[in-house]
């Protein structure tokens, strides 16, 4: 039974989590991710000068983006954090951090290395498909993948595994939707370099989610 101070016990531990996953993840971005971003929106910003469709003003960076940026990183920290520690609470609360870890890296491998096979992060300035279609596929692998990964790590019958690894392949054999010419404003290479970053970034990010969920929300 969920008893008040089990909830309690998450609820800290999910803020705690947050605000320190979050400000890490804010630090790695200002180092590997946000210096591409910055370059592949010169390529945009030229592109729509040479096509007359430039604006006005374009975001800097500054401490306000930081400050912005950081905000919105610690919100997702807290509301993964939360959704992570039910998670845990559903099976048992973990041992240590280390525990922690690996719900880490389940969160890790749904929400964003599962999704990024079909809709890899892209730079400013990419051509994309209908922004609905994409949120919609995106939505389907995290749960097809955080239900397959669950059934193969607690299934007890080789039917519910199988039923686990089906999930886990079913979005990519429909295929994320595509635009129909595929372009963009910033070299191949930027745009891998960005992939590269944003996936190093999301690692840390998840990784460190799980384990200070292991940590301030272990077993007493």
């Amino acid at each position: 039974m969920f008893k008040l101070t089990t909830f309690r016990a998450l609820l800290v531990a999910a803020l705690w989590t947050g605000l320190l996953a979050g400000l890490l993840l804010t630090a790695v971005q200002q180092i590997q991710v946000i210096p591409t971003l910055l370059k592949a929106e010169v390529y945009e910003q030229n592109a729509a000068a040479l096509s007359h469709d430039a604006h006005d003003s374009t975001p800097q960076n500054d401490w306000e983006r930081t400050a912005y940026t950081a905000a919105t990183n610690i919100s997702l920290g807290v509301g993964f954090a939360l959704l992570l520690g039910a998670s845990m609470t559903a099976r048992s609360r973990p041992d240590n951090w280390r525990v922690g870890l690996l719900w880490g890296l389940a969160g890790y491998l749904s929400f964003f290395v599962a999704p990024s096979l079909g809709l890899p992060p892209e730079v400013p300035g990419t051509v994309a498909a209908k922004l609905q279609d994409r949120q919609s596929w995106w939505l389907i692998t995290v749960l097809d993948t955080g239900f397959g990964l669950w059934l193969l790590a607690f299934a007890k019958t080789r039917t519910n595994q199988f039923f686990g690894v089906a999930l886990l392949v079913a979005p990519h054999l429909i295929g994320a939707p595509q635009p129909e010419v595929p372009s963009s404003t910033a070299p191949a290479e930027l745009a891998q370099t960005f992939i590269t970053a944003t996936a190093f970034a999301n690692a840390v990010f998840w990784l460190a989610i799980g384990g200070f969920m292991g940590k301030f929300y272990q077993k007493d």
